[in-house]
């Protein structure tokens, strides 16, 4: 059953000011922005971090810049930036402080499910929320299930209003992004056990958001629980996506490329902070006899395997970015499988690389680099807390699998 979106009762929540944004013109003007705004957020990262103070208006800066609405398509009014352009922006803004680069993700994933099983009716209505600047957090998978794959929120037909709606019930959890948005979207089964992508006002009567994240890295993604009670979703809504699930799709490519820019980010940070620091604060060791830590030639040799292998996580991202942009609109399950792979197999590099980097980093400056003045081992906490998303040895197999017996990775965000 279709409904109209009332774009009247658009949320404005505690703490969440009204949607506003200005327009992003290019692929361009994109990078120049992000560029800017992550000269903004870098000097209070580490002080966000230690202290754990929520970046509200940071987050109200990010989205009203645009750059949240740059993969709106150009036909429903935004300029349809590429995957490349997208990753590149995560990466960005996630060197200068990846809790702000995280609470995004699960926006651009959603405006890509919308992009590929939403009517024309709901394309119109988001599309316009994101480009007026609506922010679309995520009610996660639930803690208590068996994998990130079960699904136990039910979304149950409202029978005596008869105009499709469903009362939402259930709990989530890893709701990166979820404190700050307008919109809150969930996964949720039908009375028949048919998958559903709902979308729920930020506002809407009984659902709660709760901050309980109490992660040691990632600290101020506020990714903790949202609480769905019998809230009520209107039937333009809910995405129905039964049958677009068993199509060919780039929904969890896409996904995975924006992690992958987000390690990239972390990565980048890491190797950044070293060579600062070794070069501005550390002493030689005695047995050198240098002058200089940046003179001693095992330091020398570690800053530059650690550049090089940032340079190939940054090639392999591209490459991986360039495969999904190379996709046609409608694409074959072969297609699919290669950008999956083409994908993981920057996630593998990204992973790696920003743990090894944000380590070697106390390895080459030294015990002062160590103080909690510097918050530096924030760079380790986000890397390792980040990459425990979807497991790197899974990312081995799965290009490994495909490359030995042609065996496609799984279809799934995690994938």
């Amino acid at each position: 059953m279709s409904a109209v979106i009332d774009a009247s009762r658009a949320p404005s929540a505690h703490r969440i000011s009204p949607p506003s944004a200005q327009r992003i013109a290019s692929d361009e003007h994109a990078l120049e922005v992000a560029h800017e705004l992550a000269g903004e957020f870098a000097p209070g990262a580490a002080g966000r971090d230690r202290d754990r103070r929520l970046p509200f208006e940071e987050i109200e800066r990010f989205s009203r810049s645009g750059l949240w609405a740059i993969s709106v398509p150009r036909a429903y009014g935004g300029i349809g930036a590429s995957w490349n352009t997208v990753a590149e922006v995560f990466k960005i803004i996630s060197a200068a402080d990846p809790s702000i680069g995280q609470i995004p993700q699960n926006h651009f994933g959603n405006l890509n499910v919308i992009a590929n099983a939403g009517s024309e009716e709901q394309k119109r209505f988001f599309f316009d929320q994101a480009l007026q600047g609506a922010r679309f957090g995520n009610a996660g998978p639930e803690r208590n299930s068996k994998n990130v794959l079960d699904v136990r929120t039910r979304a149950t037909l409202d029978l005596h209003s008869g105009d499709g709606s469903y009362f939402l019930t259930g709990t989530r959890f890893y709701s990166t992004g979820a404190l700050y948005a307008h919109w809150i979207p969930s996964r949720a089964l039908d009375d028949n056990d048919q998958p559903l992508f709902v979308y729920n006002r930020h506002d809407a009567p009984g659902l709660r958001v709760i901050d309980d994240w109490s992660s040691f890295g990632q600290r101020t993604t506020a990714s903790g629980s949202v609480v769905f009670e019998r809230v009520r979703v209107p039937a333009a809504q809910v995405l129905h996506v039964k049958d677009f699930l068993k199509q060919p799709n780039n929904i969890g490519p896409v996904s995975q490329l924006i992690q992958a820019a987000i390690d990239a980010g972390i990565a980048r940070a890491a190797v950044r902070d070293t060579i600062e620091f070794v070069t501005t604060r550390s002493r030689p060791y005695a047995d050198s006899g240098l002058e200089r830590a940046s003179d001693d030639p095992y330091i020398i040799r570690d800053i530059g395997n650690l550049k090089l292998r940032l340079h190939a996580a940054d090639a392999l991202l591209e490459r991986a970015a360039g495969v999904l942009d190379a996709l046609p609109g409608k694409i074959t399950f072969e297609q699919m499988a290669e950008a999956s792979v083409a994908v993981a197999e920057a996630k593998v590099l990204s992973t790696e690389l920003s743990l090894l980097a944000s380590e070697k980093l106390f390895e080459l400056a030294g015990s002062a680099a160590t103080l909690a003045v510097h918050n530096l081992d924030r760079h380790w906490r986000n890397a390792r807390v980040h990459t425990l998303h979807d497991p790197v040895r899974w990312k081995y197999y799965a290009v490994g699998n495909h490359a030995l017996n042609g065996t496609p990775p799984p279809r799934h965000s995690w994938s």
